[in-house]
């Protein structure tokens, strides 16, 4: 394995980032559509592209440890690290630009899932208004285990 097959993985990662920016946004989409019904579907779709990075950015993490080790790093170094000791050629510039595109699309994602979460917590928060407005207060309860709102009996004085 070497820097070839790290800039192979790296590539693949940012077609996973922009996977996860699509499946937010398509996410979005439903949210702001009123389209509650595909959430669950949608919010799946996104779990699998994260699974799916996790298990690249480990395999990136492996890779840089060798490639490190191959060019005299420190294997613990970070892929910023790596790309500023790379031997003198292409490498350097290459992981860079690894690196500025993953950046420039986590900090989309960041956005994009930021906002989504704004969407849910009003959708969440407009819900439970809703059920509130549709069941009366329970009220409280006394001695006798009564709810302490008048009933229809007690509209009318039964006893004149």
């Amino acid at each position: 394995m070497g820097a070839n097959e790290l800039s192979a993985l790296l590539w693949r990662e940012r077609e996973l980032l922009e996977l996860l920016l699509f499946k937010l946004e398509e996410e979005q989409l439903l949210l702001t559509a009123g389209k509650s019904r595909w959430i669950q579907h949608a919010t799946r779709e996104v779990e699998q592209v994260m699974e799916r990075l996790r298990t690249s950015g480990l395999a990136r993490t492996v890779e840089v440890a060798e490639v490190a080790r191959q060019w005299g790093v420190p294997e613990e170094s970070t892929l910023r690290e790596l790309a500023a000791h790379a031997p003198s050629g292409p490498w350097g510039d290459v992981l860079g630009a690894h690196l500025r595109a993953m950046r420039e699309l986590t900090d989309q994602i960041k956005q994009v899932r930021d906002l989504n979460e704004q969407f849910l917590r009003q959708a969440a928060r407009s819900t439970q208004e809703l059920f509130a407005d549709l069941h009366p207060e329970a009220g409280t309860y006394d001695s006798r285990g009564g709810s302490g709102a008048p009933s229809a009996a007690l509209l009318f004085d039964t006893r004149m």
